[in-house]
């Protein structure tokens, strides 16, 4: 029966925080939702800072715990620096498989898109208690895999990287959309490999010497000639 109620909070206190944020849900409307009283959701929960953190963590941490096991196979299988597309198939796949799931992948989507984009310090904090060892990891993952690159470059294009995930993670219908029906964004093998593929390049390509451009200003304005009209 506890384990039912538990369950029961985490079902309702989702469903709420995906249509209305998590700023705009109160612990009384959870309560409430849930036929529940406010016991319970402490003996479960303690708060509602960690009952956030559970309604994520129950979607988030399955995915994490698939990309980590796939990442100990490709290091176990490999003898020197692992592949590079191999290193980001992990890292994208059951994140894509989860979302384009189309019993799970709705719900998922809106309380990502949610926490992702809710501003200020309060989900901070649970973002980087349930990620913190995936970055540890991948991060280092992508380091062999590219020796050749300095680590700072490194950080930049795996952050590039994760916006391409996060981006079609949270937006992927609307190129079904813009495209007619041409792009089939239900196809989570070939959204990943297209994904991959764009990414590996990106985190291939050599460095560059960076250039600084500079713009000159001058007093008259833009299109105006010193003496002149218009």
């Amino acid at each position: 029966m506890a384990s039912e109620t538990k369950e029961q909070i985490l079902d309702v206190a989702e469903r709420l925080f995906a249509e209305d944020g998590v700023h705009g849900v109160s612990l009384r409307t959870i309560i409430a939702e849930a036929e529940v009283n406010l016991a319970a959701v402490h003996y479960h929960f303690g708060s509602k800072d960690a009952l956030v953190e559970a309604v994520f963590e129950r979607r988030v941490g399955p995915i994490n715990e698939a990309r980590l096991q796939w990442l100990d196979r490709i290091e176990a299988a490999s003898d020197g620096p692992p592949p590079v597309d191999e290193v980001l198939r992990a890292l994208v796949t059951p994140a894509i498989q989860l979302a384009l799931d189309p019993k799970r992948g709705h719900t998922f989507m809106k309380i990502c898109g949610r926490f992702y984009t809710e501003s200020g310090d309060y989900l901070r904090p649970i973002f980087d208690r349930l990620f913190s060892e995936i970055i540890k990891r991948f991060v280092a993952a992508f380091q062999r895999a590219c020796p050749e690159l300095p680590p700072a470059e490194v950080l930049w294009r795996v952050h590039f990287s994760v916006g391409v995930m996060v981006h079609t993670l949270l937006d992927s219908e609307r190129l079904g959309r813009i495209s007619g029906g041409t792009c089939d964004t239900s196809d989570a093998e070939a959204v990943v490999e297209r994904m991959v593929q764009f990414s590996a390049a990106g985190m291939r390509t050599p460095v560059l010497k960076l250039r600084k451009r500079r713009r000159d200003f001058v007093d008259e304005p833009v299109g105006v000639e010193a003496g002149g009209g218009a």
